[in-house]
Parts: C-alpha cells; sequence; structure tokens
C-alpha cells in the first residue's frame, strides 16, 4: 500500500449520479405499489377488471422495466471503471512509444 492510498479506499462504495438514478429506479415501484390509498377502489374498471387489480398488475411490467434500467446503469458504470488506464504519452503507428522501438527517435540503432 503507498502512501497516497487511504486504507479504506478499496473497499469503499462511491455514490455517482448513475447510481443515484438507479435507486430511483428501484424505488418508484416500491413506492408506488406501497402507497395503497391510491389504488384501493374498484373503479375504472379495465376489461372487466377492478382497478385494484390491473394497477398492480401493470407495475409488475413497469417494475421489471426499472429494475432493467438500474442494472444496465450499474453495469455500465462498473464496465467504465474497471477499464485498463490508457498509457501516458503518445503513441506512434506501430504501437511503440513516442521515440520508436529503440527509443532513439527513429534513427535506429545500427552501426
Amino acid at each position: 500500500m503507498s502512501v497516497s492510498d487511504p486504507p479504506s479506499a478499496a473497499g469503499r462504495r462511491v455514490i455517482t449520479p448513475s447510481r443515484v438514478v438507479a435507486g430511483v429506479c428501484l424505488a418508484i415501484p416500491v413506492v408506488a405499489t406501497l402507497w395503497v390509498s391510491s389504488y384501493a377502489r374498484a373503479t375504472p374498471a379495465f376489461i372487466g377488471i377492478p382497478f385494484f387489480y390491473w394497477y398492480q398488475m401493470a407495475w409488475v411490467i413497469v417494475s421489471a422495466a426499472f429494475t432493467a434500467a438500474a442494472y444496465v446503469l450499474v453495469r455500465r458504470e462498473e464496465r467504465a471503471r474497471r477499464r485498463p488506464v490508457s498509457t501516458v504519452g503518445p503513441t506512434n503507428t506501430e504501437g511503440h512509444g513516442a521515440n520508436g522501438a529503440d527509443g532513439l527517435n527513429g534513427q535506429g540503432g545500427g552501426a
């Protein structure tokens, strides 16, 4: 462990905007289904099914969509965080450093 790294930085979760949005996506269906007074009625009926029942069944589909969106957001952020850091400095077309393969500015190292 180096001096510049705090000891708890590796195990600590970071709050980012995408994680906040994912949390909101997961909280919306919970709040909507736990707020019973908003849908505890029989009307309007949909194809003969009282509002109470079709409202809850609609939230099954909507909850799946919100959960999928939260999953995509978190996975995208984790992939971006794990992406390897690119090398410092420009590279030429051969994939070597800016000074060429031999470090002599492309002048070669021959006799």
